[in-house]
């Protein structure tokens, strides 16, 4: 178990504010990440798998047969609904809603799960025409965007191995090696370090400012290259991100200056980070700042995002919960964690994992922020 009880029980009692507001008996979380926060266990969707949580008492873990002990040894509580391959899992989920009460009931459902396409849902309704199901998608994520200590506790466990596999991927980048090359040694140092697994993270070489998620290459690095590294260390399921770039032989002039005015302008953007601050007005310091600085012609993506737990196994590699966009009309809160990113059309990018501390930011990722050169050790 990742957390102790009260951590979990403390979430639910949360969730349950929500049930009450609304009149539902029950809801079925399904998302790996949404098992994980309520159960402390995740799993792949192999075969569908959910957790029923009613208005008292823990979860019922609908969970294959065969991932029954790992469940067990993971989660918090033990109540189950084991099935088996022959068994139809959603047709269980429907006889444990029977056995609350909710089958004629109101029942939640994130109707914005990737666990939930229109051929589920439409069984689910099949099984239970009597129920009358209610969209929670506004209620599951952003229940996970304020952590609590002990999740900060494990982020910054992960940003500590994203800051020293950062040094030990530069340091090796030296004439005749390659990307792949620098993700080889950034896989390993995970795995030395501590982190879940292996993989790093986007690690290339490109021009421009959207280049970032391209492919390892082979090719040796070449003087005036600049290599790209993106690191992204799980700790438990919790990340942590950190973008620096690293040129091969000596920067020009003109790259220098083009890094520093980005660094001074993503500074300033995280020192507004603050509780309360509006998140367009974070947003327009580091957008309008590039632009103005003429660091890029356009600037499309977002500036930042919601950084936590994500399942090895899941389809979203990124949170999108919360972005930094002109268009956002949310604000900060202490205990919220982002990915804040920036680039410029030099082909260079910085990123750091911030949170929103109750006094003000802090970047959990400490590496010196700065435009390296390949082969140096930070």
């Amino acid at each position: 178990m990742l957390f102790p009880q009260d951590e979990y029980e403390g979430r639910l009692a949360r969730l349950r504010t929500y049930m009450a507001e609304r009149d539902v008996a029950a809801v079925i979380a399904d998302e790996a990440e949404m098992l994980h926060y309520f159960t402390g266990y995740a799993v792949s969707e192999n075969l569908y798998r959910s957790a029923v949580i009613g208005r008292d008492g823990p979860p019922t873990m609908i969970v294959r047969k065969l991932d029954e002990q790992p469940f067990l040894n993971a989660a918090w509580f033990d109540d189950r609904r084991p099935f088996d391959d022959l068994e139809d899992p959603v047709e269980v989920t429907c006889d444990v809603l029977r056995e609350l009460g909710g089958a004629e009931g109101r029942i939640g459902l994130d109707m914005n799960s990737y666990c939930l396409p229109a051929k589920r849902f439409d069984q689910l309704n099949a099984l239970l025409p009597s129920a009358t199901f209610v969209d929670f998608s506004d209620v599951f994520r952003p229940l996970r965007l304020t952590k609590s200590p002990r999740e900060i506790d494990v982020m910054r466990k992960a940003a500590a191995i994203a800051d020293e596999t950062m040094r030990r991927a530069i340091a090796s980048a030296k004439a005749g090696a390659s990307s792949r090359n620098a993700a080889a040694v950034a896989s390993a140092s995970f795995v030395e370090l501590g982190a879940d697994f292996g993989r790093c993270g986007p690690i290339t070489v490109g021009r421009g400012w959207n280049f970032m998620h391209a492919k390892l290459s082979d090719d040796p690095l070449q003087p005036g290259d600049i290599l790209h590294l993106e690191l992204v260390p799980k700790v438990s399921g919790y990340c942590a991100r950190l973008m620096r770039p690293a040129v091969m032989g000596a920067p020009s002039g003109e790259l220098r200056e083009a890094a520093d005015a980005l660094i001074e302008i993503q500074d300033r953007q995280i020192a507004a980070m603050v509780p309360g601050a509006p998140a367009d007005e974070v947003d327009a310091i580091l957008r309008e700042g590039v632009l103005g600085a003429g660091l890029r012609r356009t600037y499309v993506n977002n500036t930042g995002y919601t950084l936590g737990y994500y399942f090895e196994q899941a389809p979203r590699t990124s949170d999108f919960t919360r972005l930094f966009t002109p268009e956002a009309d949310w604000r900060l809160e202490a205990g919220m964690t982002f990915h804040m990113y920036t680039s410029a059309d030099a082909g260079i990018a910085f990123s750091e994992t911030v949170l929103v501390g109750p006094d003000g930011p802090e970047r959990l990722t400490r590496l010196e922020r700065k435009l390296f050169r390949c082969g140096e050790r930070p």
